[in-house]
């Protein structure tokens, strides 16, 4: 499933044009994406949390070359399925 797909099944169930739909999946990725730039987890009680987590410097190896090199610090997002989602898949 696509964004495209989801915005269908959100006007569908919703009972919303295309468009408006389009605007709310908008506004949902929205918010999740501002809360962890503001380093907040968001918990969807059911489905999961999505949360940030910073990994350390650190050094690597260059796979063509072997050489050494610096991997800088950076910060990533991490999702855990909630209950209901890993009981509805598995």
């Amino acid at each position: 499933m696509n964004k495209h797909d989801l915005i269908a099944v959100v006007a569908e169930a919703g009972d919303l044009p295309r468009a408006k739909a389009g605007e709310v999946v908008d506004a949902m990725f929205a918010a999740i994406t501002g809360s962890l730039k503001r380093q907040q987890d968001v918990r969807l009680v059911g489905f999961g949390t999505f949360s940030t987590s910073t990994r350390k410097a650190g050094k690597g190896r260059n796979p063509r070359t072997g050489e050494e090199m610096v991997l800088p610090a950076s910060t990533t997002v991490r999702f855990k399925a909630g209950k209901g989602l890993k009981d509805a898949v598995g």
